[in-house]
């Protein structure tokens, strides 16, 4: 996706688009450079009615902020950077001790915790972040689907040396028909 007003909602239908057929049921948003600034406890301004649109597709439980800042007990230490992000979104956030993309098990367990969001694995959940060594490789690991967001909030100029080299990967990657692989559901129903 070019930006987050970009994803299609359902995400299902995106991905149905291109020929993939997908059961999700709940998404995992990344916060920094996905949907808001990073540092910034809100949704950007132009983000704002995709971002409400998002939440009415997966209400309650089915929509989850896990972000390397807020609500990551190594960063957010009191975690009053996610009841803040909480209270502004609407939205709950992970408390995880493990960053992405190694919080797969702690995503998993916040779902089995509330069934009614109806994922039972994890081919049932849509990672939505903005870099590919954190949101897209935790989706790979998990054995989700991992939606990319290319160009965030954040200037291409502004961004992490990091994050410019991702983007050069993946544009290496993609030139040579390298594609992510597909996940699988173990179960039907």
């Amino acid at each position: 996706m070019a930006t987050f007003n970009d994803l299609p909602i359902p995400l299902d239908k995106g991905l149905l688009s291109k020929g993939y057929k997908s059961d999700i049921r709940a998404v995992v948003l990344d916060k920094d450079d996905c949907f808001a600034f990073p540092g910034r406890l809100h949704v950007h301004e132009p983000y704002g009615k995709h971002f409400e649109a998002l939440k009415q597709a997966y209400p309650g439980r089915k929509l989850l902020i896990v972000s390397n800042t807020a609500g990551a007990t190594s960063w957010d230490k009191q975690l009053k950077q996610a009841v803040e992000l909480e209270q502004k979104t609407g939205i709950a956030v992970l408390a995880h001790s493990a960053k992405k993309p190694g919080c797969g098990q702690e995503i998993m367990a916040y779902f089995k915790q509330h069934p009614e969001t109806g994922v039972t694995e994890a081919s049932h959940i849509a990672v939505v972040g903005d870099r590919l060594m954190t949101d897209v490789l935790l989706a790979n690991m998990m054995g989700s689907w991992a939606l990319w967001i290319k160009h965030g909030v954040v200037a291409p100029r502004d961004k992490s040396v990091w994050a410019r080299l991702e983007h050069q990967l993946a544009d290496l990657l993609l030139s040579r028909c390298i594609n992510p692989p597909q996940p699988r559901a173990k179960s039907r129903g």
